[in-house]
């Protein structure tokens, strides 16, 4: 890694520079949703059902409304008359039929259909009343079977939603399934494992949290909301919800603390909040509890996979079945249709050349948490399944799982895949061939033989992974269902004495944007990094956007930048050759000067800037005054980042703990704009991968549906001793093609690699086929006895 640079430092791509926004991060000085404190400022708790399933035969809330400082009582009733939150992505099943679609309440309505399912909305003057009020609120329920296990949700029909009597959101394929059934049938081997994708609960340090203002004066509404993409939440809110027109609404996300996906989305309490501020005319401020957030932020993962790859004798692959049945919870979230489909099956070729691949997803009700895009969003579902069937295809087969890999990478580019991607460029011998020197794989049999020594179990396990960042393109999206646009935009905006403020679509909850932006912004226009602001997270001020999600904000979002920084100078070419009485044409401009080619007369930045703004000297007649330019960029593919990891663990078999002994990563993220940024990426998805592979699981009661993981007591999340000292490396790269900056996105990479490497690596030190997903002591000590 490169050392970290100074701010005034020149040529700022591919430079570690030190994160601007740590300063204020580390001091205590951010502001937050819940550090903003309006005039008149009430507060919101939200009333949640203590039952997975039921109907609610009656709800008085007169107690309640008389308790001291309410301000209001708001339940399913007041909201029947608006729509309900509505889903991103349409999914059509195979015989041709849309998915179903039930209707997502703001406040339920009727039925509650998850524990923690919002039913009434108190308002008062602080938020002890609201939640001490919130206690009277008398609510009769009449309890219903509820089912929970994706597994079982087709067993149990008429659960969920009216509309969906089987609990069958949609059934959905990818690929040519008559082809793939014939390879498969003529494959020497066939690898079978069938296993379970463990649900997860997202935890950013920073809980959900909104505070909805209404203006009487102009009938207006402020929304600040701790989320990734406010224009989305906005236009998802007036246009398909609310009724309220775009124009009269401003939605602010400020300092975010974490995402990871699960502040991509329309969630019903913003949404309560904003209404119910019109009712009372006050702003209402609502901060998530921990265990509101457990119960009711939308959950990630929960696949039950069957899946089969075919061999001939020499190892080649020949075809790849796949067939998973995805947990969408009990309404569908923002964006959750797409994530087990799109985003899933379409990445099932992984780095190879397997010729024929057929998937099939069910996508289906439960009584649990809506489940939606969790960081890596399907990418480290598939990446699981394909690398846990090339490593015990290794095993079985007794092929060096290296090996194996190596002969059935892609290695010509582009490379369209039997699953509808196509790979513009990529190394993936380099990459592999990189980690096996860091991680020491010639040294394993030594270091195996001193474990062994010691009583001590030691496996070492592979991963290649690839995904697909930065959504794209648009129609192309369009095609697959999605009901949004997938370009961003940018603004660049340079002031009269050369200084420049970027707005931008983009949204930054920990990524460092204000950097790395900044970084490119400088570098382009030849200017100090401290000449140039970063806004975003704003919709009264940026242009618009689509925000973050997806490993999209440098390849898309800081193309939309460039493409505007082009637009500024190009003007100021011809603010240069007017000053320089010159042709246009004969203007060169490098590091931050404009100069006639072949001579020595020049203009610096801020001379053509201050002239754009005071037009003494101005071709008037050509160009209008100012230095302002805006750019939409939608992208024509994804970008596609690859990389190799090896684990390697040591396994006490009297208890059963699993130590990550050692784990080495590289990856190839095309062009690098701050290597110190991109390694701290890697590093945080890595640990949310181990946490994964480990320790984490959302675990529902069969029978109650009540959530037994729902605090920190008992839903374990990675510390700093669960985890290794990385060794991280950035391969020299192979730049996309099809972006000006040659990015990939580097923000999921660790989370999407890492877990089948950890699993590979505790199935080969125990010698067994498969162990399930998290490898707690509880469940290797059993699978040791099992395969004593």
């Amino acid at each position: 890694m490169n050392a970290p640079a100074t701010a005034t430092t020149a040529g700022f791509i591919g430079q570690s520079v030190r994160r601007r926004e740590d300063a204020r991060f580390l001091t205590g000085r951010g502001q937050y949703t819940d550090d903003i404190v309006l005039p008149r400022q009430s507060y919101g708790f939200f009333l949640r059902s203590p039952y997975a399933h039921a109907r609610i035969k009656s709800l008085d809330a007169s107690a309640a409304k008389a308790a001291p400082g309410v301000l209001g009582v708001f339940s399913g009733e007041h909201f029947k008359a608006v729509g309900g939150l509505p889903c991103g992505w349409l999914i059509n099943s195979l015989d041709g039929s849309p998915m179903k679609e039930p209707k997502h309440p703001i406040l339920a309505d009727g039925k509650v259909r998850f524990v923690g399912d919002a039913v009434a909305l108190i308002v008062a003057e602080t938020y002890a009343q609201a939640k001490a009020a919130a206690q009277l609120v008398e609510v009769d329920y009449e309890e219903l079977p509820a089912v929970v296990d994706c597994a079982a949700a087709k067993l149990v029909p008429g659960t969920v939603h009216d509309e969906a009597p089987d609990n069958v959101c949609y059934t959905w394929g990818c690929g040519d399934k008559a082809a793939t059934d014939a390879a498969m049938a003529a494959a020497t081997h066939v690898t079978r494992l069938e296993f379970r994708n463990n649900r997860l609960i997202p935890n950013a340090i920073e809980p959900r949290a909104a505070n909805a203002a209404y203006n009487p004066s102009d009938d207006s509404y402020t929304l600040y909301v701790a989320n990734q993409n406010p224009h989305v939440e906005r236009l998802l809110m007036c246009a398909f919800v609310l009724g309220i027109p775009e124009h009269k609404m401003r939605v602010v996300a400020p300092d975010v603390g974490g995402g990871f996906g699960s502040k991509i989305f329309l969630y019903a309490e913003e949404t309560a909040l904003v209404w119910a501020s019109k009712q009372i005319k006050r702003p209402i401020k609502w901060t998530a509890e921990r265990s509101e957030s457990f119960l009711s932020d939308a959950h990630g993962r929960d696949h039950a996979t069957v899946a089969e790859l075919g061999l001939d004798a020499n190892g080649k692959f020949l075809a790849m079945r796949v067939t998973t049945t995805a947990n969408l919870g009990s309404y569908l979230s923002t964006f959750a249709s797409s994530v087990p489909t799109i985003l899933y099956a379409t990445l099932l070729a992984g780095q190879y050349t397997t010729p024929r691949i057929y998937a099939e997803v069910t996508g289906v009700f439960t009584n649990t948490a809506p489940v939606d895009a969790y960081r890596g969003a399907g990418r480290p579902e598939a990446t699981y399944v394909v690398e846990r069937l090339v490593e015990t295809a290794a095993h079985e087969m007794k092929i060096d799982p290296a090996e194996l890999r190596r002969r059935n990478f892609i290695h010509e580019f582009p490379y369209a895949t039997p699953v509808g991607l196509t790979y513009d460029t990529g190394d993936y011998d380099a990459t592999l061939k990189r980690v096996i020197e860091i991680a020491d794989v010639a040294g394993f049999g030594a270091r195996r033989a001193a474990s062994e020594a010691k009583g001590l179990k030691r496996g070492m396990g592979y991963s290649t992974y690839i995904e697909a960042c930065g959504l794209a393109p648009s129609n192309i999206a369009g095609a697959l269902g999605a009901r949004a646009g997938l370009f961003e935009a940018g603004e660049v905006r340079v002031h009269p004495t050369g200084k420049v403020t970027i707005f931008t679509g983009s949204h930054s909850h920990g990524q460092g944007h204000e950097t790395t932006f900044a970084q490119v912004v400088a570098d382009k226009l030849g200017i100090p990094i401290d000449d140039v602001s970063i806004e975003h997270g704003d919709t009264g001020k940026v242009l618009f956007g689509m925000g973050t999600y997806g490993s999209r904000s440098l390849s898309v979002g800081g193309t939309a930048i460039v493409k505007a920084v082009d637009k500024v100078i190009a003007k100021g070419k011809k603010i240069a050759a007017h000053l320089l009485e010159a042709a246009d044409t004969d203007i060169e401009f490098e590091n931050g000067v404009f100069k006639v080619a072949g001579t020595d007369k020049s203009v610096p930045f801020a001379s053509v800037s201050l002239t754009a703004y005071v037009p003494h000297n101005y071709p008037l007649d050509k160009l209008e005054p100012g230095l302002n330019e805006n750019a939409f960029y939608d992208p024509t593919n994804f970008t596609y980042p690859a990389g190799s990891y090896v684990c390697e663990v040591e396994v006490d078999p009297q208890t059963g703990v699993v130590r990550v002994d050692r784990f080495s990563a590289v990856d190839d993220f095309g062009n690098i704009v701050n290597p110190m940024i991109v390694e701290g990426q890697v590093q945080g998805g890595i640990a949310q991968g181990l946490g994964q592979a480990l320790l984490e699981h959302g675990i529902y009661d069969g029978e109650s549906g009540q959530l037994l993981t729902g605090s920190y007591m008992d839903y374990a999340m990675p510390r700093a001793d669960d985890l290794p000292s990385f060794t991280i490396e950035t391969a020299k790269g192979t730049p996309c093609t099809h972006n000006p900056l040659g990015v990939k996105g580097c923000g999921e990479a660790g989370a999407i690699g890492s877990p089948p490497a950890v699993i590979n690596a505790i199935c080969h030190a125990l010698g067994i086929k498969d162990i399930a997903m998290p490898a707690t002591p509880h469940t290797v000590w059993q699978a040791i006895q099992t395969n004593r």
